[in-house]
């Protein structure tokens, strides 16, 4: 059997030329600002052309360019080689906003002519604004580019015990080598989303907390002290919170130590090496955090890449379509923007 792997990640700039076209498509994505036409292509070239500077001096700081491409092709090379049971698999990678985009990744999946096609987000808590865009855009690509192949969708993966266990292995490096200034708290920081979002249906802040729900217990620490809070927010709008500023704000007025566990991102790009590595280390020198410790992403870990080799394998015992780990819906009725059918 031929296996055609998909796996989607957001992108990233590989050049300070590419960062405002990069913000642009990111901008200009009617899952990212939910406006006309029209009136978001407008927005979008106005928001890209603002915030290029800023962004290009932030990627100066890391060479310049994104690692995101580079890292994802390390789990992507990893995961083939975590599918050699299944015959002949072909991981390719479908990134978002910046090249690869889908549509290099629809010609490489027709050319390959797979018997069957599994759809991996790199996003293991699933949003209408991440997951739901990558998979939204692949399916209409695909369709046009005349893929017939049985296709399956891994829609979510928040406590799949492979994510968790790298992420927990991680978490519990950082927590004994902070254990030195104090009892440590750890700060699970995701990726922040307005309010509005998640009130009309978004099952992505429930999923992070299961996450790092998941992560505590693996840690089978009672006194872990622990909060899950939102970075990266931009713009007028209310955003979830606790956010992650006002929580190192917060331990550096209790005088704790803090890890902090960057749990829904699962490779490293600017947000974990420039905003928590550089600007929230900074924030908690300032803010009189006695010691302050970055956790990595779990990047090409084993325990990772065998717990999507899992996923993978589970899809393709099931019908085509959408499914969470486990192939059962995951998240209540009432997160009206999952997208896995209800029993």
């Amino acid at each position: 059997m031929r296996t055609a792997v998909v796996v989607f990640n957001l992108g990233g700039p590989d050049s300070p030329d590419a960062v405002q076209p990069f913000l642009f498509n990111l901008f200009n994505d009617p899952a990212i600002i939910r406006a006309p036409g029209p009136v978001r292509w407008a927005l979008a070239h106005l928001i890209s052309r603002r915030r290029a500077p800023i962004a290009r001096e932030i990627y100066a700081t890391i060479g310049g360019r994104s690692p995101l491409l580079e890292n994802t092709q390390a789990q992507a090379q990893a995961l083939t080689s975590a599918l050699t049971d299944l015959g002949e698999v072909k991981t390719v990678i479908a990134m978002r906003y910046w090249h690869p985009r889908a549509e290099a990744a629809v010609a490489e999946v027709a050319a390959f002519r797979p018997d069957r096609v599994v759809l991996l987000p790199l996003y293991p808590q699933f949003s209408t604004t991440t997951s739901a865009s990558s998979l939204g855009e692949w399916t209409k690509l695909a369709a046009a580019a005349g893929i017939t192949a049985p296709t399956s969708a891994v829609c979510c993966y928040p406590t799949e015990a492979g994510f968790i266990a790298g992420v927990a292995a991680r978490v519990r490096a950082a927590v004994a080598g902070a254990a030195a200034h104090g009892r440590p708290r750890v700060l699970f920081s995701a990726h922040g989303l307005p309010e509005k979002i998640v009130a009309g249906g978004d099952p992505y802040q429930w999923q992070v907390e299961q996450s790092a729900a998941a992560v505590v217990a693996a840690l089978a620490d009672p006194a872990l002290d622990s909060v899950v809070c939102y970075q990266s927010r931009v713009g007028p709008l209310k955003w979830i919170g606790p956010s992650t500023d006002d929580e190192i704000q917060r331990a550096g007025r209790d005088g704790v130590p803090l890890v902090v566990c960057p749990i829904a991102f699962v490779s490293e790009h600017s947000e974990t090496l420039v905003e928590i590595e550089q600007e929230y280390r900074e924030l908690a020198h300032e803010a009189g955090v006695p010691s302050f410790h970055r956790v990595d992403t779990v990047g090409d870990d084993p325990h990772f890449i065998t717990g999507l080799a899992g996923l993978v394998r589970e899809a393709l015992q099931r019908d085509p379509g959408t499914c969470p780990q486990g192939g059962t819906r995951l998240c209540a009725k009432s997160w009206t923007g999952c997208p896995a059918v209800i029993p």
